[in-house]
């Protein structure tokens, strides 16, 4: 078996962005945006030529107006994006079996099989690149290391458009001196927490004292950060996993948490987590909510139920007492907050629905109760007619209301789809 740098992490480079350059190739070498304008709306991706100028994904279109004079805004061709993706990871299947795709624009690789083949690492991540570029036309960088969390640092440090390749030998050289944002899991927040006590690169977070560390970030945060900053991370790259959880989540700016608003937002994000979990007849028995405050502060909150569920309508009715929950324990006034998200997990097979008995208090929140039944058929035939007829033909009113018009759903769908 071959010993060195087998797991490769490959990452599209500036991915939505780059896939308006192909298809339209006066586009090429310009500031592009996709999404927003220069009068309003949100940037959903940006080109490297418009990151050069700050312009980031999740921006208002006005701001990134201001900081780049020259860029052009795309509406986005949102039915290309998923089939050319998917044409990267058939390459990647082709160099190994063991490809465990992370999201729509990037995957894992354990190459440790293939080196008789096609020969070390390197090779094979050069290999890799040159396939992506000849026979889809876009760029991807490549990182590989002995590790999952250093293969991706690798190829963050690789980007745009290049290979790293990180011997074990020279891991801690490698390391050491990159900005701890580098590291998975490290936030504005974290990267700032970490900041005030003088750490800033992966080298000095290294040799901070766990202690020190599960008392700034936590006991799990602390932990984990400091196995990974000594490149200590026994994951493996799984191929054909299932999605643990299926979420989603929706950025507010700063918001007065009003009854409508929370009701609206959270029947929206129930509408899309369970119609993803419908289509993959999935359910869950744990619902979990995540509210982040103004002040990037953010808390969670989760409840298991007896039964696992996928129906809109009880999903949006769990995830709203849980929020209420979080809020209340902020005490008065209520602060405004930034981000509302929902996941449910605990998942497993949901074919249909048995009918219960009803004996004693009737629970909505029961799939088998009446109310419970009658929810799910509900959802079934309006999945029907939105695959017939598009997503907006049919839905609940709160989470209409909650669509807003910022962010695309076929955006959102893309950027939270389910691909385990």
């Amino acid at each position: 078996m071959f010993v060195g740098p087998t797991i490769l992490h490959a990452d599209l480079d500036a991915f939505y962005a780059s896939v308006e350059q192909l298809l339209d190739p006066a586009l090429r070498g310009r500031p592009i945006a996709v999404g927003g304008s220069a009068h309003g709306g949100v940037v959903l991706a940006a080109s490297y030529e418009a990151k050069a100028f700050g312009v980031q994904g999740g921006m208002p279109g006005w701001r990134a107006a201001r900081l780049c004079p020259e860029l052009v805004f795309v509406r986005g061709n949102f039915s290309r994006y998923q089939p050319l993706a998917d044409q990267v990871m058939d390459i990647l299947g082709d160099l190994t079996p063991a490809v465990q795709r992370i999201s729509i624009d990037e995957a894992f690789l354990d190459v440790s099989g293939s080196v008789h083949l096609f020969g070390p690492p390197g090779v094979i991540g050069a290999r890799l690149r040159a396939r992506v570029r000849a026979e889809v036309g876009l760029a991807i960088s490549v990182g590989a290391a002995r590790t999952k969390h250093l293969a991706k640092v690798a190829s963050q440090v690789a980007k745009p458009d290049g290979l790293v390749v990180v011997e074990p030998e020279r891991e801690r050289g490698f390391l050491d001196p990159l900005p701890v944002a580098l590291m998975w899991g490290v936030g504005p927040v974290t990267q700032q927490h970490l900041a005030d006590r003088g750490i800033h690169t992966i080298g000095e977070l290294g040799q901070a004292t766990p202690a020190m560390l599960r008392s700034l970030l936590g006991p799990a945060a602390g932990e984990r950060l400091h196995a990974l900053a000594h490149n200590t991370d026994p994951r493996r790259v799984s191929a054909g996993q299932r999605a643990r959880s299926v979420g989603a989540q929706s950025a507010l700016g700063r918001r007065e948490p009003t009854a409508e608003l929370v009701r609206s937002v959270l029947g929206h994000l129930a509408e899309r987590v369970g119609g993803r979990m419908r289509a993959k007849d999935r359910a869950g028995r744990t619902i979990t909510v995540r509210v982040r405050f103004a002040g990037m502060r953010t808390v969670t909150r989760s409840s298991t139920l007896g039964a696992p569920v996928s129906s809109t309508l009880t999903i949006t009715e769990v995830a709203e007492r849980l929020v209420w929950q979080a809020l209340g324990d902020q005490g008065e006034p209520v602060p405004e907050v930034s981000l509302l998200a929902i996941s449910v997990s605990n998942l497993g097979p949901q074919h249909g629905v048995q009918l219960e008995l009803p004996l004693g208090t009737e629970d909505p929140w029961r799939p088998g109760s009446a109310i419970g039944s009658a929810r799910w058929a509900l959802d079934a035939s309006m999945d029907a007619a939105r695959a017939r007829f598009g997503r907006n033909a049919v839905g609940y009113l709160p989470a209409t209301l909650g669509r807003g018009a910022g962010v695309p759903d076929d955006f959102r769908e893309l950027a939270e789809k389910d691909l385990g």
